[in-house]
């Protein structure tokens, strides 16, 4: 029992980190005269998505130990956090979030790692006994945007030494934790195996070429709204002032990572019921509602609206992920099960979000007045009928029999 109190503190505080700030800091920099430049720097997280998690896992497998190198890199994303608190000019904020981001994306499947290895040498049941512990992450996300809503840290740098403090905290109680030394990687192996890339001879199926297709066209949605939902949001502070959305922006919006937690609950009743390819549709479908709710939404008379796209998000985000990483889990050889899983991390949480950041920041600038609310149905409208192309697109092309599904 104790151990795994020390597991759900780990994936609790690991959380609490990105939700100290994530949410909140497109208020932030908009506070700062930087509104224009969002997409830029939360493109961060993708750029070390794409390049970190592999390189960190190479050392962790081979020379470090997991714990060790999970507090140091939460050492260095504390100082990295406390030194973009002090900044107040774009060059400065970019470079110390983007190495911020280099050190903490990687640490998320370090937590995973961690929790897996002490929970196998103390003949733990993974399967049933850890998402108990990983659901006090969404826990832990979800406690730091209230906090930094009820505090009024929403346009503070407050909240980056919130993430800061939390950070050095993680990094000390890691050196506490039990030993999760390195697996070493098997000799002979080659340098594509080594680099989580073997899985790329998959590509050479069409099926799988087009799953991974759509794979980095949906990733490109998945963070247009952790970006800009905020700066959405306050944009109707003029206008409705009172409003519980405005007043508490940040407890608002994590209705949407309730119903996350709550969705991942109800996955597997829509995957017996409808197989993977139909789930995955609906995750599509969901983005296209996610996004034109906000366009047809506002903190008065369409409240109901705002609410409603917040409680999409959860089917929204989990169907395709989980779907998609259980495709690859039944349709790839064991060998290159474990890369191609990588892979579509890569692909979704780093390409997708890259080529999403930049390209929201270009249709938000072009069409929205970050003073006020006007221009904002524009961009969420045009990001719903980027959805439903991709969702039209992916019913159309990737075949995927339910019946087939059943069998395996």
């Amino acid at each position: 029992m104790m151990l795994k109190f020390r597991l759900t503190i780990v994936q609790f505080l690991e959380f609490f980190i990105w939700g100290a700030w994530l949410i909140s800091f497109g208020n932030y920099m908009s506070h700062l005269g930087m509104g224009d430049k969002i997409g830029t720097l939360f493109a961060t997280a993708g750029i070390a998505s794409f390049i970190m998690p592999t390189i960190v896992g190479i050392i962790a497998d081979r020379w470090v130990n997991s714990e060790r190198l999970f507090g140091l890199l939460h050492l260095l994303g504390a100082c990295c956090l406390f030194m973009a608190s002090r900044a107040t000019d774009f060059p400065s904020l970019y470079l110390f979030m983007f190495l911020n981001a280099l050190f903490f994306m990687p640490t998320i499947g370090l937590s995973y790692s961690i929790c897996y290895s002490v929970m196998a040498k103390n003949n733990m049941d993974t399967v049933r006994e850890f998402p108990p512990i990983r659901v006090w992450g969404t826990v832990g996300f979800i406690v730091a945007m209230w906090v930094v809503n009820l505090a009024g840290w929403g346009t503070s740098s407050h909240q980056l030494l919130l993430a800061s403090g939390t950070a050095l905290f993680l990094a000390l109680y890691a050196f506490t934790l039990p030993p999760s030394p390195p697996t070493r990687a098997q000799k002979g192996s080659s340098l594509m195996s080594t680099l989580g890339l073997d899985a790329l001879v998959l590509l050479k199926e069409k099926r799988m070429a087009i799953f991974f297709l759509f794979a980095v066209l949906l990733g490109v949605c998945l963070q247009i709204t952790n970006s800009y939902g905020s700066t959405f949001i306050n944009s109707f502070a003029a206008q409705y002032p009172g409003s519980f959305a405005v007043k508490y922006n940040n407890i608002f919006l994590s209705i949407s990572q309730i119903s996350e937690a709550l969705f991942i609950l109800a996955i597997p009743f829509f995957l017996r019921r409808f197989g993977i390819k139909i789930v995955m549709l609906m995750s599509l479908c969901a983005w296209m509602l996610r996004f034109g709710l906000f366009g047809i939404g506002d903190p008065g008379a369409g409240m109901a609206w705002l609410t409603l796209s917040m409680i999409v998000y959860g089917m929204a985000f989990d169907f395709f992920n989980i779907s998609g990483s259980l495709f690859i889990e039944r349709e790839t050889p064991a060998k290159f099960r474990a890369s191609a899983q990588g892979m579509l991390m890569m692909v979704t949480n780093g390409l997708g979000a890259i080529l999403g950041n930049y390209g929201a920041e270009m249709v938000i600038n072009r069409f929205v007045n970050n003073t006020a609310s006007s221009g904002w149905p524009t961009a969420w409208f045009i990001f719903a009928a980027y959805a439903l192309v991709i969702a039209i697109a992916f019913a159309v092309f990737f075949r995927y029999k339910h019946e087939r599904e059943l069998k395996g």
